[in-house]
């Protein structure tokens, strides 16, 4: 699915939604290469791929993650980091994952990725996030000579099912002043809390070190629980199970009256973002059980709710989407309008792992672009 072709406008005004200012918080670099990319690394190292032409292999991703399973879904990026372990490979990935993100509108975006699994081929950790900065640094460049401007910093990632926590965080901040923002732990969540990697969150936070936590996806209250505890994350992966705290205690015709749990009640008060991703949570099963349409995702009870959410694509290609695409849907099913995708952006701009100065700066872009819009 070639999303960039594909014109979404907002229903009632027309707004062109690519054309808006946004912010792209929860996007894997493995979970973005184009399907040619995928083919040519491929053939450069190598590797097998289960089809050869990018429309064939497009469909490939797209139909093995809709699987209803997160583990399933998880397999697909077998393929994906199999061609990203070269400096070469990793620095091409980054500098088209900047150029997708910009053709998309977005302003800001945070790439997460975990380097541990990137060294295959001979890279150590540093040179492998060093490759990453080097292709993320040249999209902006290719950005800026294209006449705009986009701002990117990696999420440094953890495999919560491995034992390097802590030699990954002291990695994250190493870098952090050359292009590193923040850290983030990843992977098949049920059976591995972020508890296990306590001894790393300990170390972020005697650094300052921002973190976020997948949490909330493929498990419930209790990861979210130790995401907070635990990590002393400052925003959720997904935490779409949050929604597990919430209690309808009835409903009329028009409204709907909702008790919270202390842990909803404490992501709420204190703005804890919650990194939604529509589409992908739909295809792991993280709504099953409130549905299996978007219609039915929690996303409106909690916006309406006055939670931080805002809108994701956590895997470009495994999900055929792109940010515009992820609002349009999210329109669809629950009628938003332009004064909606104005404060999932502005959301967003509060919740980036930056300085207050450069968050308010984000937030003037975004509301110079709506106000165009």
């Amino acid at each position: 699915m070639d999303t960039h072709a594909t014109e979404y406008r907002i229903e009632g005004d027309g707004t062109d939604i690519r054309s808006l200012p946004k912010i792209s918080l929860h996007d894997h670099l493995d979970g973005g290469l184009r399907p040619q990319t995928v083919i040519e690394l491929a053939d450069e190292v190598g590797f097998e791929l289960p089809a050869t032409e990018a429309d064939d292999l497009g469909r490939w991703f797209a139909d093995q993650s809709d699987s209803g399973s997160l583990v399933e879904y998880l397999k697909t990026f077998d393929v994906t980091t199999a061609v990203m372990q070269t400096r070469d490979g990793l620095a091409r990935v980054a500098r088209e994952f900047v150029n997708d993100l910009a053709e998309d509108g977005v302003i800001y975006g945070e790439v997460r990725w975990a380097p541990e699994q990137h060294l295959t081929r001979g890279l150590s950790l540093d040179e492998a996030v060093e490759a990453v900065q080097a292709g993320l640094e040249q999209g902006v460049d290719d950005v800026r000579r294209q006449g705009s401007r986009i701002r990117v910093g990696q999420l440094i990632t953890a495999m919560r099912h491995a034992d390097r926590g802590l030699e990954i965080a002291e990695l994250a901040v190493r870098h952090r002043d050359r292009g590193v923002v923040g850290f983030d732990i990843a992977g098949a969540e049920a059976g591995f809390p972020p508890s296990r990697h306590r001894t790393a969150f300990d170390f972020l936070a005697t650094r300052f070190m921002p973190v976020t936590v997948h949490a909330g996806e493929a498990d419930g209250l209790e990861s979210i629980r130790s995401a907070l505890f635990d990590g002393r994350a400052l925003r959720l992966g997904h935490g779409v199970r949050l929604a597990e705290d919430l209690t309808i205690e009835r409903q009329d015709d028009e409204n709907t009256y909702v008790s919270l749990g202390p842990i909803a009640q404490w992501v709420r008060d204190r703005e804890i973002a919650l990194e939604t991703s529509p589409s992908s949570n739909l295809q792991t099963g993280a709504i099953a059980a409130w549905g299996d349409e978007l219609v039915d995702h929690p996303f409106d009870l909690l916006y309406q709710l006055g939670f931080r959410v805002t809108v994701n694509t956590d895997n470009r290609l495994q999900s055929g989407t792109s940010l515009t695409r992820e609002l349009a849907l999210l329109s669809d099913a629950f009628g938003y309008d332009l004064d909606d995708f104005e404060v999932f952006q502005l959301n967003a701009a509060a919740a980036a792992f930056l300085p207050l100065d450069d968050r308010e700066d984000l937030v003037e872009q975004i509301q110079d672009g709506f106000d165009e819009g």
